[in-house]
C-alpha cells in the first residue's frame, strides 16, 4: 500500500479554498498548470511509499502513540508558497507550526520504527499542493493572489493515516484516490 500520514482540513474550509483556487485558475497561464482536486487536499505530515500489509498494524500502533503525545492545536490555511521555481504551488498554513512539526517529525519517526524505509530528513514545511507543473512557472501572480489568503481556524483532532491509489489508465488529467486507513485521535484520550 501507498501510504502517507496527514492532517485533513475540515469540509468549510477546503470550499474555502477551492473558492480561491478558481480565482487562481482564472488567471493568465493557469491552463498550463495541472491543478489538483479538492478530495486530494491535505497536509502530508510523513511520506511512507510502498508500505506491505504486514507492517501497516505496527505503522497505525505507532501513529496512535505519536497522536497521543500531540495535544489539539489550532491551524488554519494561510498564504502559498512555491517549491522548485514553480513546480509545485501550496496554500501554506498559520496556527500552531511548532506541534504541527512535532507531529510530523513523529511521524516520521513511527515510520521508521515500524520498519519503513524512508527518504532522508527534510525539514518540515506546512504546506498543501494546489497545482503542479512540469516546467519551472513564474508563479508570482499566484502567490500575490494567495497572500491576504485565510481560512477560519480550526482545531486538529487527528491524524490520519492515508492511502494513495495512484492513476492507471493513463488518462491525462486523471488524479490519484485517497482513502483514510486509519484515524488517530490527538492528546491523551487518544
Amino acid at each position: 500500500m501507498r501510504l502517507f500520514a496527514a492532517v485533513l482540513p475540515p469540509e468549510d474550509v477546503i470550499g474555502a479554498l477551492a473558492d480561491e483556487v478558481d480565482a487562481l485558475r482564472a488567471l493568465d497561464g493557469a491552463d498550463g498548470m495541472r491543478w489538483t482536486e479538492r478530495a486530494g487536499w491535505h497536509f502530508t505530515l510523513a511520506f511512507y511509499g510502498e508500505v506491505d500489509e504486514d507492517t501497516v498494524s505496527e505503522l497505525t500502533a505507532r501513529l496512535g502513540r505519536a497522536a497521543a503525545r500531540a495535544e489539539p492545536f489550532p491551524l488554519a490555511l494561510s498564504g502559498g508558497g512555491q517549491f522548485g521555481r514553480g513546480r509545485a504551488l501550496w496554500a501554506g498554513a498559520s496556527g500552531d507550526l511548532h506541534t504541527m512539526r512535532l507531529l510530523a517529525e513523529r511521524s516520521e519517526a513511527a515510520g521508521r520504527k515500524a520498519g519503513v524505509e524512508m527518504d532522508e530528513h527534510r525539514r518540515y514545511q506546512a504546506h498543501l499542493t494546489v497545482a503542479r507543473s512540469r516546467d519551472a512557472v513564474d508563479v508570482r501572480p499566484y502567490l500575490g493572489a494567495l497572500e491576504d489568503f485565510r481560512s477560519r481556524t480550526w482545531i486538529v483532532e487527528e491524524l490520519v493515516l492515508v492511502r494513495s491509489h495512484l492513476p492507471r489508465s493513463g488518462v491525462p488529467g486523471e488524479q490519484p484516490r485517497y482513502e483514510a486507513v486509519a484515524r488517530r485521535a490527538l492528546g491523551a484520550a487518544g
